[in-house]
């Protein structure tokens, strides 16, 4: 596009008033408002932005399309299929030639496709830290493992992260979605586009509020899609070509070079492909992105919006569909939107009440959500199972248990590896038993400090919640089981990394003396001989029921049992240690200070001066507390 000199400024904005405007019907008359100064120089309009534009990126089959890179096979026209136990989840675009669909039946895509290539989720089995793929893995035995497209799905974010523009602002919607709002990039590229913009004209009648002059001709060339105005059978391709661009026509084709730039580096560096969809907001760039897939991205003008909504069956449209849908379509005996657009937004509210104006502006294409950039670490992490056959039998509980604390293990260290000081607050294990009066059960307990969280770790603190959770004497017919992390944040700033408290123990003969000599000395709690209060506790008892603690001397040991093997003594006794370090820990954070002492002049830091101790200013009397008080 070419770029206008400042000095045709004074001239161009005349042209507005004879410029040919596009006529659009009654429902859609916001299609085509007047853009002036004021508008292109607001910091932010937020969802009313005339020049407002969204993006929706979605991966194509995505768990479909993992399978294919990590067998390398994206270049083959591979039918392909991703199995979660008999059914279909994932079918590549190869395989929908044949017909076959998700959650179609494995037998029967074979049956339309004999050449077709089943590939079943990673699956984990008790025993292993990380999940394998298997041929025909048994639901009764082993968990199905969606890790591997967690872990791609976060390589594609930080993608569209460093491929746009910083002020572009990225929400994800799914594991293979993510909204994109390029409003002020494309304002920003506007304008070093066309610098005659960034001034208003000296004989401008209206000041800020003198619309922006007539836009240049938008050429679409291999920026995707187009949908079209006319979207009849035989469409007037040169009609649609002469048509006169709006700037908000404009801002799309900047959005779409940027699109079509993240897109083809994701495609580059990861092997994945992408579709998109380009609109004035999140409802229409989310409907447009699957106007033409695989591998391609499509705009819709404001000026394309009525033709483009009104043919459309309107349970299909998200939230629109079921009970809902079924109603609004019995009710005024309506299968399409054109149909709907008849009903006024009074009579819709008498007969769906007040909240039904989201309904009547959906269906004319209006959409004031916004796109929100969200936490990427998520605050829980759950693994579960449905249990077929069910869990009849107390002791079956800690093999399941194991299998989900692996995963969970998996996934905790996953996210470390981005956010380092990243650590979970509880620990819940939940259960679903149709033999109990509460069905539904759950027991939690804070999670201590560790210096590794591994299965072992996981799983021992969760068999203590399960022996809670469950009566070992009752008769119990658990149908699920999950168990989960809550509350997962990060160390504040102002305090030492977790790492810092676990320190590895001395492991020389004289360091180990020199260990249980400040155990000898419990009252020694603060680390002023050394290192040593830092240090991983070791157990220096040599009762395999009992613990001594390295820092405090004190000794913890099992209640007696006669039924406990050993297997649940060494997970027992380790639970026992966890909390004790956990006890040490809380100790050790208490005692970091959030900031270092400012330094004075002199070289004196602002703990040699002494401090004055700020009075509590009473509050005054009445103030808000008055309203508390019984008259």
């Amino acid at each position: 596009m070419s770029t206008a000199p400042h000095s045709r400024s004074k001239s161009l904005w005349k042209g507005k008033e004879t410029a040919t405007e596009t006529i659009t019907p009654p429902d859609f008359e916001d299609l085509n408002p007047t853009i002036t100064f004021r508008h292109l120089f607001a910091q932010n309009l937020g969802v009313r932005d005339p020049l407002r534009v969204i993006a929706l990126c979605d991966s194509d089959a995505f768990y479909a399309m993992c399978e294919m890179v990590r067998l390398n096979l994206t270049n083959s026209d591979k039918p392909l299929v991703v199995l979660q136990w008999q059914s279909l989840i994932a079918v590549n675009y190869p395989a929908r030639k044949f017909g076959i669909t998700r959650m179609m039946n494995v037998q029967k895509a074979k049956e339309l496709c004999p050449d077709l290539l089943a590939v079943h989720v990673a699956t984990y089995a008790e025993g292993e830290k990380e999940p394998a793929y298997r041929e025909n893995p048994d639901s009764r035995t082993h968990k199905v493992s969606l890790d591997f497209y967690r872990r791609e799905s976060v390589k594609i974010l930080q993608i569209y992260k460093q491929g746009l523009p910083e002020n572009a602002e990225i929400e994800k919607a799914s594991i293979d979605e993510a909204f994109m709002d390029l409003t002020r990039p494309v304002r920003q590229i506007l304008l070093e586009r066309y610098p005659y913009l960034a001034h208003v004209p000296d004989d401008a009648p209206l000041g800020l509020d003198t619309p922006l002059p007539p836009p240049p001709q938008v050429s679409w060339n291999h920026l995707g899609t187009l949908i079209p105005i006319d979207p009849s059978p035989e469409p007037n391709d040169s009609k649609e070509i002469d048509m006169p661009s709006t700037w908000h026509d404009v801002a799309l084709s900047i959005a779409a070079e940027l699109m079509e730039k993240v897109r083809q580096e994701i495609n580059a560096k990861l092997g994945y492909t992408t579709s998109a969809g380009i609109a004035r907001n999140k409802f229409l760039a989310k409907l447009c992105a699957s106007y033409r897939k695989p591998m391609n991205q499509s705009i819709l003008r404001n000026s394309a919006i009525p033709n483009y909504l009104k043919p459309m069956a309107f349970q299909k449209i998200r939230f629109l569909g079921g009970k809902f849908g079924d109603a609004l379509a019995t009710k005024y005996d309506v299968s399409t939107v054109g149909d709907l657009l008849a009903i006024t937004l009074d009579e819709m509210q008498t007969k769906f009440g007040e909240e039904s104006i989201w309904v009547y502006e959906i269906l004319r294409g209006i959409d004031h959500s916004e796109v929100k950039e969200k936490d990427s670490q998520n605050k829980s992490m759950l693994a579960s199972k449905n249990l077929s056959p069910a869990i009849t039998n107390f002791s079956e509980g800690y093999q399941w248990i194991r299998v989900l604390a692996a995963e969970l293990a998996l996934r905790l260290n996953d996210a470390r590896e981005t956010t380092p000081n990243l650590w979970p607050k509880t620990i819940v294990l939940n259960a679903r038993d149709v033999k109990s009066h509460e069905t539904r059960r759950s027991k939690q307990a804070p999670w201590p400090f560790v210096r590794e969280v591994n299965v072992d770790v996981i799983a021992s603190a969760a068999d203590k919640l399960w022996k809670e959770l469950i009566d070992p004497h009752a008769s119990i017919k658990v149908i699920g089981i999950s168990l989960g992390f809550t509350g997962i944040e990060g160390v504040e700033s102002g305090l030492k990394g977790i790492d810092t408290f676990f320190k590895a123990a001395p492991t020389s003969k004289r360091a180990l003396d020199d260990t249980e000599d400040q155990a000898a000395t419990p009252d020694d709690t603060d680390g002023a001989k050394g290192s040593g209060s830092n240090a991983l506790l070791r157990n220096l008892s040599k009762d395999p029921s009992s613990f001594v603690c390295s820092r405090c001397g004190k000794r913890s040991s099992l209640p007696q049992s006669a039924t406990r093997t050993e297997a649940e003594r060494a997970a027992a006794l380790a639970l026992m240690q966890m909390e004790h370090e956990d006890f040490h820990v809380a100790l050790d954070l208490s005692k970091v200070p959030e900031s270092a002492p400012p330094v004075r002049e002199g070289g004196r830091s602002g703990t040699d001066q002494p401090k004055k101790k700020k009075r509590r200013k009473e509050s005054p009397k009445g103030g808000i507390a008055r309203f508390f008080n019984k008259s």
